[in-house]
């Protein structure tokens, strides 16, 4: 039995993997930090399947020794501060976490295990003010968010690990992939929240910032199976993982309104200027060709289906709370 050690498994992606590798055979183990409160939610149907160990990145001995005590064949870095609005409030904290913490990671890896895989989740957010359409694993990174320069260093650390030390570290250049397990503060699941609020009289208008951003937005159900497709390479490598198709929030929200059966999405829609971010991101869409060709992945889910997806998952969570 193959045992993977997930950074970060009660977050959207970490859920998503626990289910593929356990459904693979996996022995799976969870690095979660201890907090007066936890938030299991994500993992509440699996809680039984994993086992979950005290660690904490901003803490190298506890990471270490999580390592140490698992010794586990797969290590799937996912644990940051991945919320890009709250990093302008926060950017030392979340160099802390998503840059630092990939280094103490990879260095407790090295010391306690250093035959493991190891995969990082980097980010299209470190193309940022983009050189180069559609983005590939080889065109350069022009960050435009504190987290968008901490995933870099993420990146390039694992990259420096991989060549000074000979370990298996991928990196996989994820864009935005989404689903109804995404926090409330990401623009697809505060659509698609606001939107079942306004069908069943919940609020009248939803509050939302710049509409004119476009993203290449994927399912993450789809995103965690590339995850685990690097680490069972021959050699280790960086891929991007996209979509190639990109849309506006503008057509999220449109398509989002015709799902839920609201005839005119600009009646609900209200600018909120707190939501524009001081250094915007325009235009990012991926080229995941050197994915398909050699891991055999493509996505499986559409746009339209994306969208239908998020949107029933929020009216019938939001019909529940009324009852």
């Amino acid at each position: 039995m193959k045992s993977a050690l997930i950074t970060g498994i009660t977050g959207q992606d970490g859920s998503y993997l626990a289910e593929f590798l356990l459904e693979k055979g996996y022995k799976v183990y969870g690095l979660t930090r201890r907090t007066s409160t936890q938030n299991f939610e994500r993992i509440q149907h699996i809680i039984h399947e994993v086992e979950l160990i005290s660690g904490d990145l901003i803490d190298q001995h506890s990471i270490t020794y999580a390592i140490q005590q698992v010794k586990p064949d797969e290590i799937y870095n996912l644990a940051a501060q991945s919320f890009v609005q709250a990093s302008w409030d926060q950017p030392v904290l979340t160099g802390e976490f998503t840059a630092l913490g990939v280094t103490r990671v990879l260095e407790a890896m090295r010391l306690a295990k250093p035959d493991a895989k190891f995969y990082q989740a980097s980010s299209s957010e470190m193309f940022g003010k983009v050189l180069e359409t559609p983005q590939k694993e080889t065109t350069p990174f022009y960050p435009r968010s504190p987290y968008g320069v901490a995933k870099v260093y993420g990146h390039w650390i694992t990259v420096n690990y991989r060549e000074s030390y000979n370990l298996f570290a991928c990196s996989g250049i994820l864009f935005n992939h989404e689903s109804p397990r995404r926090g409330l503060e990401f623009v697809t699941r505060k659509i698609a929240n606001g939107v079942a609020r306004v069908k069943l009289g919940k609020d009248k208008t939803i509050k939302l910032g710049n509409l004119n951003s476009k993203r290449d937005w994927g399912y993450a159900k789809d995103y965690v199976e590339a995850m685990w497709l690097m680490l069972q390479q021959s050699s280790p490598d960086d891929f991007v993982i996209a979509t190639g198709q990109t849309h506006e929030v503008r057509e999220y929200l449109r398509l989002a309104c015709e799902v839920a059966g609201i005839p005119d999405w600009e009646a609900i829609y209200e600018h909120d200027a707190k939501y524009d971010r001081p250094a915007e991101v325009d235009y990012l869409i991926g080229d995941a060709s050197k994915a398909k060709e050699k891991l055999g992945w493509a996505p499986k889910t559409s746009f339209p289906e994306l969208v239908r997806i998020m949107v029933e998952a929020e009216l019938e969570s939001e019909k529940k709370s009324t009852e």
